[in-house]
């Protein structure tokens, strides 16, 4: 048995299915919804968790920001054998009528980050397992937070000279939100033969300063972490339906 480099655990530590996310800490959060979840790695970004939801195995994985640090995590899960990987993250909406709080389910994404570019040309699409999707729309169907898919954008900054310009772009295209990791993890994962699928929490309402909206995040408003929580207990119930 082989600890991978970079997320630390072998093969006998990592579910087959597992829950992505950026934020180490979220990754504390998401672990809290499990049953005898036990933190089993921690190194760099990269925070592991695995315990039981309804009895069945589930692994957590944080991977920091960007294509990168995800694509590692997500070539490292698949040694460790994973089958099954939903990203459970945040995002800036690029349409208006997005609240704070709602989820975005990608169906597909916008390859606009460097990541999985460098595995297959671009013109590879980037989408969502049928199965996975299948499953969170059943389990939000029941909910009462409003919910959305479609497309997403990944990126590889906020920052960009002309960061205004790209954002109304994109919303002409209908696209529903932007997110740093979701592409990659789409696209690379399909090439690895996974599962995959995202569901985004939307922290910044769209033409809102990022600074401003990120900021309300890390204080963890009410509506936003609620918002957080649907999310993650969707990805769970979707990998739990799988066979």
């Amino acid at each position: 048995m082989v600890k991978q480099p970079h997320i630390g655990v072998d093969e006998t530590q990592v579910a087959p299915r597992v829950i992505v996310c950026g934020e180490p800490d979220r990754a504390n959060r998401i672990a809290a919804l499990l049953d005898n979840a036990e933190m089993i790695s921690e190194n760099r970004e990269y925070r592991v968790f695995t315990g039981r939801y309804k009895g069945q195995s589930v692994s957590i994985c944080s991977t920091g920001i960007g294509a990168p640090s995800m694509l590692i995590a997500v070539e490292e899960l698949k040694q460790c054998g994973a089958s099954h990987v939903i990203r459970v993250g945040s995002a800036g909406s690029m349409q208006a009528g997005i609240q704070l709080g709602e989820l975005i389910v990608a169906e597909g994404a916008v390859r606009d980050e460097g990541g999985s570019k460098a595995y297959v040309d671009a013109a590879y699409p980037a989408y969502a397992s049928l199965q996975l999707l299948k499953e969170m729309e059943r389990y939000l169907s029941t909910q009462t937070t409003r919910y959305h898919f479609g497309v997403v954008r990944s990126h590889d900054s906020f920052y960009t000279d002309n960061e205004e310009a790209i954002c109304q772009y994109w919303n002409q295209k209908g696209v529903l939100g932007a997110d740093m990791e979701t592409s990659a993890l789409l696209a690379v994962g399909r090439l690895r033969g996974l599962h995959v699928a995202s569901i985004l929490n939307n922290v910044v309402l769209y033409q809102q300063d990022v600074k401003e909206g990120i900021g309300q995040y890390v204080d963890e408003t009410k509506v936003m972490m609620e918002g957080e929580r649907l999310a993650a207990i969707t990805a769970l119930e979707a990998l739990i339906a799988q066979g």
